[in-house]
């Protein structure tokens, strides 16, 4: 998947770095030339410029992008760049500082896709808001490693199949499973894949996108994420 970060901050380039792990494609957008180099020498792809101007986001060709993540600490500017993203079918998440009222939290919440705290939530909760909701990261276990919740949906290859002919690629391995609305507990092997059930798998980075096809399906941009 691609995606758009506006700020290069703390908050914005560590999810910047956690997407790019995954094996995302990640475009950032920064005005201060001292982030811009600090973003540039990790290897991102960085335009200089300020992430509430039109122009300055279609440099970042939003209309390919599956989400845009505002996440400066300018609450103004985040709002500006998720309305323009918005425009360009982009998922929208937004950056709401902690100390701000509930009732500018309410207001901004309407117009936007989701809205974060990354005080409260740190950087993995922003991946997972830009993915969308059929798969959820729950842990970077190492480098390489992760722990990732799947939900199974209507273009699943696997639905209706049972776990005993569920085929994962070697490195990757089902821990927990859990019918629609129900806890997740030890899968058995003649439990059926139905959509809205969910699975918790741990996997390589390198095999994540094909975990993901096989549970999710090939559902196009931000419902079905390519890769946690």
């Amino acid at each position: 998947m691609r995606f758009v970060i506006v700020g290069a901050g703390r908050v914005g380039l560590r999810t910047a770095r956690v997407l790019g792990e995954s094996g995302h494609e990640v475009v950032i957008v920064e005005k201060d030339p001292t982030k811009v180099s600090r973003a540039r020498e990790e290897g991102f792809g960085v335009i200089e410029g300020d992430g509430a101007v039109e122009d300055t986001l279609g440099d970042t060709d939003l209309a390919a992008a599956d989400a845009l993540g505002a996440l400066t600490g300018d609450l103004n500017d985040n709002f500006v760049a998720c309305m323009i993203a918005k425009e360009f079918g982009c998922r929208t998440v937004m950056r709401i500082d902690e100390d701000y009222r509930e009732e500018i939290y309410r207001k901004y919440a309407q117009d936007v896709d989701e809205v974060i705290y990354p005080e409260r939530l740190g950087a993995i909760a922003a991946k997972n808001a830009l993915l969308g909701g059929n798969i959820r990261a729950v842990a970077d276990v190492d480098e390489n490693l992760q722990l990732v919740e799947f939900t199974i949906t209507e273009q699943s290859p696997m639905a209706g199949y049972s776990i005993e002919e569920l085929e994962f690629p070697a490195k990757a391995r089902l821990l927990a499973y859990g019918k629609e609305n129900e806890a997740l507990r030890l899968p058995g092997e003649d439990e059926t894949l139905d959509v809205g059930d969910h699975m918790v798998v741990l996997a390589d980075f390198d095999v994540l996108g094909d975990v993901r096809s096989i549970i999710v399906g090939e559902t196009g941009r931000a419902a079905a994420a390519g890769g946690a």
